[in-house]
């Protein structure tokens, strides 16, 4: 008995009463990228699963990124007038061009490998077995069998959450940006910014001190209308020349019956984590930076999953 009740304490300090007596929610992580794809995934795949577990307010399932994503060769070579001739520039050309065409060719058949991959892991009827979904730091074209019947499940009223480039994923379907509320415009270099908190009383924004600030790469955000959302977080200014103007950082709106939560913070792995090259220059945000941003997505996904 006593032992119960001690659980039972540890569960409401985290979460409530809710996360204590109620099964927790069914959550699918999905990490799948045709895009750039960020270093900082494998440690958000962790930390999602760390802090439902911690919580108890939900479990997850991955659709991770399949192997053998071809490398983009980039953009053509410039040539170096100090240090380029005309035979080395042709032949820095001339091996650019057979790069491409290698990787244009490995591209189209990883293309059919996702779209196979897609296809077995993410069909409807897998996808009615969850109660939300989350997308962590996806981008691009993510070829869902069917990207509409997704839509409409969040509409039926499951939980949608996206962080980072989760807005830089599906451009050209509009059904997942109106859905989302915004998509990835451009960034610039990362900088420290201490974000406006529209609300302290929602369960997003609650976990935030006083004058808080983060190290992160700052997305510019499009296609967004302040009226189909709730603001969360933002700036009154561009994050990097200080344009006096509205940047979005973390909003929250409702998509039918479901519910979305997005956060563009999430770029750097010691954004996700307090533990990541501790003691190191590589570390920009202290661990208690870190701790807040777990929170932050805590409180979003379980506001998102109704638990709030």
């Amino acid at each position: 008995m006593i032992k119960r009740l001690a659980a039972l304490a540890f569960a409401f300090s985290l979460g409530g009463v809710g996360s204590a007596l109620a099964a927790p929610k069914k959550l699918l992580v999905v990490t799948v990228t045709t895009g750039f794809r960020h270093s900082s995934i494998e440690t958000a795949e962790r930390v999602i699963k760390q802090i439902g577990e911690t919580s108890g307010a939900f479990t997850v399932d991955y659709v991770h990124q399949p192997e053998g994503q071809p490398k983009n060769p980039g953009k053509p070579p410039v040539r170096d007038e100090k240090k380029d001739t005309d035979a080395s520039f042709a032949q820095k050309t001339a091996d650019y061009s057979k790069a491409l065409a290698e990787f244009n060719t490995a591209n189209k058949a990883w293309g059919d490998k996702i779209k196979a991959y897609m296809a077995e892991n993410m069909s409807l009827d897998k996808l009615k077995a969850y109660d939300g979904f989350v997308f962590a730091n996806t981008t691009g074209d993510l070829l869902f069998p069917d990207r509409e019947g997704f839509i409409n499940l969040i509409r039926e009223g499951r939980a949608f959450i996206a962080m980072h480039s989760g807005s830089d994923t599906y451009h050209p379907f509009r059904g997942y940006v109106d859905m989302l509320g915004g998509e990835f415009q451009t960034h610039k270099a990362q900088v420290e910014i201490q974000p406006i908190v529209h609300d302290r009383e929602h369960p997003a924004t609650k976990p935030f001190p006083a004058d808080w600030k983060v190290f992160d790469e700052i997305y510019i955000i499009k296609s967004y209308d302040p009226k189909r959302v709730k603001q969360l977080l933002g700036l009154d200014a561009h994050p990097n020349d200080k344009t006096p103007g509205y940047f979005p950082v973390s909003w929250v709106r409702e998509e039918g019956q479901g519910r979305v939560f997005y956060t563009s913070l999430g770029h750097r792995e010691d954004v996700w984590d307090p533990e990541w090259k501790a003691g190191t220059p590589d570390r920009k945000n202290t661990p208690e930076i870190a701790k807040t941003y777990q929170a932050h997505i805590l409180g979003g996904i379980r506001w998102a999953l109704k638990a709030e």
